[in-house]
C-alpha cells in the first residue's frame, strides 16, 4: 500500500500543498467517502450528477489524512491538508505511475473479450507460491481502477498482475502506457462492446493496443485470424497459444474430468481444477508466463492445483437431487457461449442441459449473433436447451433442429421446468450477460 508524504504527492502531480502539511503521510488512496480506511488520501471527482468535492471535509473528519482538490472546484475549505491539482483523475494516474516505478515489480498485463479474470487468477496461482504477487481486485481494470490497483502494491511486490478492460478505442493503449508491462496477454477476441467498436475487427484492434506500452513478449490466441493479421503488421515479440498445431504453445489431448481438465502443451502434461476447453487456453497463458519467469513444468502444474477462480466462472455447485450445476453466468458473448457449449459437450454425463439468456450490447446484428449460438448446437450432443429473454429466443429458434429446446417468458417459468430435470445424472450449465442475473435461477436449484 502506498505510504508517501504530501510533499511527494504534490511533486508527482504538479500540485500545491500548504507547507505546514508537506510532511503529512498518507496510507493508501480512496475514491469513496463512505468507505474510508484510516490515513488514506481521498480523491474526489467532478461527475455529471455528483461532485465528490462536497465530501472532502467529511472524509477528513472520518479519518482520511489528506485530500486532492481540483483547481476549478468551488468553495475549497481552508486550513486542511489538501493538495490542489489541475485534474484529480490525472493526478491519481500520475500517483499510481510514479509509485509503480518506485516499487518496480515485473508487470503482467492481461486483456481480452472473455477470460481476463480467470486468466489473471491462473497467472496468480502459478506465480504466487514463488513470488510476492499482487493482482487486480474485482473489476478495477479501467482508467480509475488501474491506478488505484497500482497504489495498493506493497513495497516488496515482485509481480503485479493487471487486468485491462475497455469500452472504446484508445483505452487499452492508455492503460498500457501507464503501466508499461513487461509481459502481456490477449485471451481472445469476442463480441463484447460490438455496439461501441462496430466489428470484431475493431475489437481486435482495441485489444491489440496493449502492445503500446509493452516492453516484452505478448502471448495471444493464435487460433484467432484477426490477431494473427495484426501481429503480421506489428513489431515485437509475439507467442501464439492455441489448439492448432502451428501455435508456439500447442494445446492438445484435452480431457474433461469431473472437476478438472487435463491437457498437454507440447509434450508436457497439465491439469487445472476447472472446466472448459477455453480454460485450457487461459491456463496455457499462465503456463507460458511461468516458464518465462523460470518455473519448471512440475512446479507450474503443482501450483495450478491450488487455483481458485473468482465466483461465477465455471463455478461448480451440487444442487437439488445431487444435480451438478455450473455457474458461468458472470458475463457472456457469443464466443464465450460457444465455449460453454463445448464445455458441456465433452463432459461424460448422461444428461446435459444448458440454460442461456440474452447477450447484451451486441448492436444491430444481435439477432444474427444469437442465431449463430443456436446453430452451434449441431452435432454437440446437448440433451436440452432452456432459454429465457427476448434475444435468447433467437438462440432457441436456431437450436431447435439440433436439441430439445424450450423457451420461456420468465425466469420463474424456466426455473419451474428445470426443477423437473434435476437428478444425479444431470449437469446444467448457466450462461448469459451479467444483466440477466441467471444466478437467481441457480439459487432456487440448490
Amino acid at each position: 500500500m502506498i505510504k508517501r508524504s504530501l510533499r511527494w504527492i504534490a511533486e508527482q502531480t504538479g500540485g500545491k500543498v500548504a507547507q505546514q502539511f508537506e510532511d503529512v503521510m498518507i496510507d493508501g488512496v480512496s475514491i469513496d467517502s463512505r468507505q474510508l480506511n484510516e490515513g488514506v488520501l481521498f480523491i474526489p471527482f467532478k461527475g455529471e450528477n455528483v461532485d465528490g468535492h462536497q465530501y472532502v471535509a467529511q472524509s477528513l473528519e472520518r479519518g482520511a489524512h489528506a485530500s486532492l482538490w481540483q483547481s476549478d472546484a468551488l468553495d475549497m475549505p481552508e486550513g486542511l491538508p489538501i493538495i490542489v491539482v489541475d485534474d484529480t483523475l490525472k493526478a491519481l494516474q500520475a500517483i499510481g505511475k510514479a509509485y509503480l516505478e518506485e516499487v518496480n515489480p515485473k508487470v503482467i498485463a492481461i486483456t481480452g473479450s472473455n477470460g481476463k479474470t480467470s486468466t489473471k487468477d491462473m497467472v496468480e496461482a502459478v506465480l504466487a507460491p514463488n513470488f510476492k504477487v499482487k493482482k487486480t481486485q474485482g473489476n478495477y481494470n479501467n482508467e480509475i481502477g488501474l491506478p488505484i490497483t497500482l497504489c495498493q502494491l506493497d513495497e516488496d511486490t515482485e509481480i503485479s498482475i493487471l487486468e485491462m478492460g475497455m469500452s472504446g478505442f484508445g483505452e487499452i493503449a492508455f492503460l498500457s502506457e501507464l503501466a508499461t508491462p513487461d509481459i502481456a496477454a490477449i485471451t481472445n477476441i469476442g463480441e463484447s462492446h460490438m455496439r461501441d467498436l462496430g466489428s470484431r475487427e475493431g475489437i481486435a484492434k482495441a485489444k491489440f493496443e496493449i502492445i503500446e506500452g509493452l516492453n516484452g513478449p505478448l502471448f495471444y490466441d493464435g487460433d484467432e485470424p484477426l490477431l494473427n493479421d495484426l501481429v503480421a503488421q506489428a513489431k515485437g515479440e509475439f507467442k501464439k497459444i492455441g489448439f492448432n498445431s502451428d501455435n508456439d504453445f500447442y494445446i492438445h489431448d484435452l480431457q474433461a474430468l469431473e472437476k478438472s481438465i487435463a491437457f498437454k502443451v507440447g509434450d508436457a502434461q497439465f491439469s487445472v481444477p476447472t472446466l472448459g476447453a477455453h480454460n485450457a487456453r487461459n491456463a496455457t497463458i499462465a503456463i507460458a508466463i511461468g516458464r518465462l519467469l523460470g518455473l519448471s513444468d512440475a512446479v507450474i502444474n503443482e501450483n495450478l492445483t491450488h487455483l481458485h477462480l473468482t465466483n461465477m466462472r465455471m463455478e461448480q455447485i451440487i444442487g437439488i437431487n445431487k444435480a451438478r450445476l455450473i455457474n458461468d453466468a458472470y458475463n457472456a458473448s457469443p464466443t464465450s457461449m460457444r465455449a460453454a457449449i463445448d464445455t458441456i459437450a465433452i463432459m461424460d454425463v448422461p444428461n446435459k442441459i444448458i440454460v442461456l439468456s440474452d447477450v447484451l450490447e451486441l448492436g444491430p446484428d444481435s439477432q444474427q449473433y444469437h442465431e449463430s449460438v443456436g446453430a452451434y448446437f449441431e452435432g454437440k450432443g446437448i440433451d436440452r436447451l432452456l432459454t429465457v429473454g427476448t434475444e435468447a429466443a433467437h438462440i432457441h429458434a436456431a437450436a431447435k433442429p439440433f436439441t430439445e429446446a424450450q423457451h420461456f417468458d420468465s425466469k420463474e417459468a424456466l426455473e419451474a421446468a428445470l426443477l423437473n430435470y434435476l437428478n444425479a445424472d444431470t449437469v446444467v450449465l448457466f450462461k448469459a450477460s451479467r444483466g440477466m442475473a441467471l444466478e437467481t435461477i441457480i439459487n432456487q436449484c440448490i
